[in-house]
């Protein structure tokens, strides 16, 4: 199984940092509004940033090595992946909605 660690970003550049292990649908999830909370609340559904690892621990470490970053350092990476801070989630394959979460 692969996990990413991802960014997401609002359009007022706000920034969100999670792990996961179906990037795809849970990208479509946030976009949609179903992960309640601090992306719901924000709008923050722009995937600019994500790392594939193999194993979820290294994923959860890298995830809280990320949240530690202040937001300059955070943004330098980015950019070094994707300058522009396009939504990445443009490249995804075209997929029927994501689930809905269960309460």
């Amino acid at each position: 199984m692969v996990y990413h660690v991802y960014i997401l970003a609002s359009a007022t550049g706000v920034l969100y940092i999670g792990v996961t292990n179906h990037l795809e649908r849970r990208t479509a999830q946030h976009k949609q509004g179903q992960m309640p909370g601090f992306t719901k609340n924000y709008e923050i559904h722009r995937l600019i940033y994500f790392e594939p690892f193999n194993d979820i621990r290294t994923a959860i470490s890298r995830e809280k090595q990320l949240k530690g970053w202040r937001r300059e350092k955070k943004l330098a990476l980015v950019r070094k992946m994707n300058p522009t801070l396009r939504d990445l989630s443009a490249d995804f394959p075209t997929e029927a909605p994501a689930p809905k979460l269960s309460s």
